[in-house]
């Protein structure tokens, strides 16, 4: 299966960080956030590496040229930080069928093979790897809203009222019908492309979207504190929580 990596941004909010590098290449516990998604995609089965580029993109490039770990790796570049949906179109020429997303400023340890495997059912059009957290903070991510078979009927982007506290991570499946809802999404209110506005274009359309409940932890690495939490967690030196700070960073995930 092919993989898309969205590295485009800038990591404004991580600055110092990333005053002389893109937000791809912040290093977490030694390793840069970009190579422990790729990591993680290898270790799946992934087998090609389709990574979307832009702010300082020459610096990824260079680091890791043509393949990594014997997976090969192509570049799209995205010269406008539009928004996810927009990101996800800048990959479509490089897309054969069905294929993992991954946001490029995650870090996960987590049941991502679930993912894969759901995919492979041949069931679903897409399924989505999905964390569960207290009711009071579900309004600052994108909520899921899912039937009895735990299929996602509806998603909200930052709703007043989640009708559930089920809210997407930075972990997808897709078949290419993704791209074709992406092209019809209009900017949002912030002038930006929103996935979720795609996603729900999706389900309208008739098409099947399984949730997979994450069992494990990842941090979106949108601030320097997120870092430390980050390297925090994978030396065991805490546990993992989701607070009001992680979960308000975690609405902003790709705009940046």
């Amino acid at each position: 299966m092919q993989a898309v990596v969205l590295a485009a941004g800038r990591g404004t909010r991580l600055r110092p960080l990333t005053e002389d590098k893109p937000k791809a290449l912040v290093e977490v516990d030694g390793q840069p956030i970009v190579e422990d998604v790729f990591d993680n995609l290898v270790e799946i089965g992934a087998d090609e590496l389709i990574v979307v580029v832009g702010y300082m993109k020459e610096q990824i490039i260079e680091r890791y040229g043509d393949a990594y770990e014997g997976v090969p790796i192509t570049y799209a570049h995205q010269r406008e930080q539009l928004g996810l949906a927009h990101a996800i179109l800048q990959a479509e020429p490089h897309v054969d069928d069905e294929f993992v997303l991954m946001l490029g400023d995650n870090v996960f340890r987590a049941n991502l093979g679930d993912v894969i495997n759901r995919q492979r059912e041949e069931r679903a059009d897409a399924a989505f790897l999905v964390e569960e957290v207290p009711y009071e903070e579900a309004s600052r991510y994108g909520v899921l809203d899912t039937n009895e078979y735990g299929e996602i009927v509806e998603v909200m982007e930052k709703p007043d009222e989640p009708p559930s506290n089920l809210v997407m991570t930075g972990f997808y499946t897709f078949t290419p019908a993704i791209f074709h809802a992406c092209h019809l999404v209009q900017p949002s209110d912030r002038g930006e492309y929103e996935l979720p506005d795609a996603i729900d274009l999706l389900i309208q359309s008739g098409r099947t979207i399984d949730a997979i409940r994450m069992d494990g932890w990842r941090i979106d690495v949108g601030y320097p504190d997120d870092r430390d939490r980050a390297e925090e967690l994978l030396r065991g030196d805490a546990e993992p929580v989701v607070g009001p700070a992680a979960a308000e960073r975690a609405s902003e995930a790709g705009t940046d």
